[in-house]
């Protein structure tokens, strides 16, 4: 970075002090991965110069023929990733795939079944303040209070009561096994499109560790940056009558220019996603999730929903008399990086929470197995427990360091700065 260490030494240094906080600390929020150096490259590329309003073939700007060859690479690599009929690999978020899918086969105040907030979904799945939930007509399903886990019969009850346009599956708080198969029946009786967003599970499907959502729904969103391990951006998958429809409502429905250097590495990201090294490591990023699970449990802590069956887990911090918001602090100054969350049927407000989510993702990709994911355990509980006292925080943390040196990151970027 020698060019921009001299034009701009404060965001050079911004950025090598980002370099440094990810190499130290131990990354645990759920929804964030580290790329290879192959989609840094790609995403830093001179890709990000042309503008690329259009499809490939179809541009409104001349000199987009090694842009649309990328483009094509990324979906006919999505295609065959998961399987799908049409891909759109234009959306610059998970959020902006959602809204294009929104946009395609509902009006204002139609209505929607898609999973409570406080109990897993997301904001884009109907928040007041979201565009969903403002032009929508948003009804929620919830979990079982006793299992934590989504009652079907339930969801049924309400979509037959409610008739919703699409029922919308997926969640970014929910640490079970989702069964697109009985939402595809839930909807076939309710006479309504089944949208799932799988933006926290998308790796997990695309290694095969997790149920496919592609045979079961109309439309499937999802996010390159989380489980896929790409650069920060959404896609779309879809049956192919409404390919044209999904297509127009990205562009120009609710975007301009495509952001042409995320798509490259985005192309990168989904060959990478194709690999027998990418699907063990899925495979040990769900083993380590489970062992990250037992473990803390055997230390007191309550995981809810009883353990996991993905990349994530929710731990109910009542027990240990602290609230998500505590917990996040104290384990940030022991370098431990997670998010306080909501938990179901939280009496805590979202800016304080009850829980805290973990993922496995990012640790996994460093080459961490259960031994160190054991370690970590450790590493949370007296995090938690000795909250209150800035020394064993600081200590907790230089144990950490020591760790993380173990498992470099990115060494090959660290003695060019």
């Amino acid at each position: 970075m020698k060019h921009l260490k001299k034009i701009d030494p404060q965001v050079y240094q911004a950025i090598k002090n980002e370099i440094a906080r990810e190499e130290e600390n131990l990354e645990l929020i759920a929804s964030e991965n580290f790329t290879s150096l192959a989609v840094l490259e790609a995403q830093g590329s001179v890709m990000t110069n042309k503008y690329a309003e259009g499809y490939p073939h179809a541009r409104w700007y001349g000199g987009c023929v090694y842009v649309d060859e990328a483009e094509r690479l990324a979906i006919e690599r999505a295609k065959a990733l998961f399987g799908a009929e049409h891909a759109n690999v234009q959306a610059h978020s998970g959020t902006q795939a959602n809204m294009a899918i929104y946009f395609t086969c509902l009006k204002p105040g139609d209505t929607v079944l898609a999973l409570d907030l406080a109990c897993g979904g997301h904001l884009s799945h109907g928040h007041p303040h979201s565009f969903s939930g403002m032009f929508y007509n948003v009804v929620t399903y919830g979990v079982d209070r006793k299992t934590e886990c989504l009652d079907y019969d339930n969801i049924l009850d309400l979509a037959l009561k409610n008739k919703p346009k699409f029922i919308l599956a997926g969640a970014s708080a929910y640490p079970r096994a989702l069964d697109f198969k009985k939402f595809r029946q839930i909807a076939d009786k309710a006479g309504a499109y089944l949208f799932v967003d799988m933006a926290h599970i998308a790796g997990l499907v695309a290694a095969g560790v997790h149920p496919s959502p592609v045979p079961y729904a109309d439309f499937v969103s999802g996010t390159t940056h989380k489980t896929l391990r790409g650069p920060r951006g959404g896609f779309i998958l879809c049956k192919k009558e409404f390919a044209k429809k999904i297509d127009m409502e990205i562009f120009p429905g609710i975007q301009g220019g495509p952001l042409m250097h995320t798509i490259a590495a985005k192309a990168v990201a989904f060959k990478e996603a194709a690999s027998n090294e990418f699907k063990a490591y899925q495979a040990q990023v769900v083993k380590n999730a489970k062992v990250l699970s037992q473990a803390l449990h055997a230390r007191g802590f309550r995981i809810v929903a009883g353990g996991t069956d993905t990349h994530l887990l929710l731990v109910d911090l009542t027990v240990k008399a602290v609230t998500g918001k505590e917990a996040s602090l104290a384990l940030e100054r022991a370098g431990i990086t997670v998010n306080k969350n909501l938990i179901p049927f939280d009496d805590k407000p979202p800016a304080v929470t009850s829980g805290i989510r973990l993922g496995t993702p990012a640790v996994t990709t460093r080459g961490m197995g259960e031994k160190e994911i054991l370690k970590i355990a450790e590493f949370i509980e007296e995090a938690i427990d000795k909250r209150s006292e800035p020394a064993k925080l600081l200590k907790i943390k230089k144990e950490v360091l020591v760790l993380t040196k173990k498992f470099p990151l990115y060494p090959e970027l660290r003695p060019k700065l």
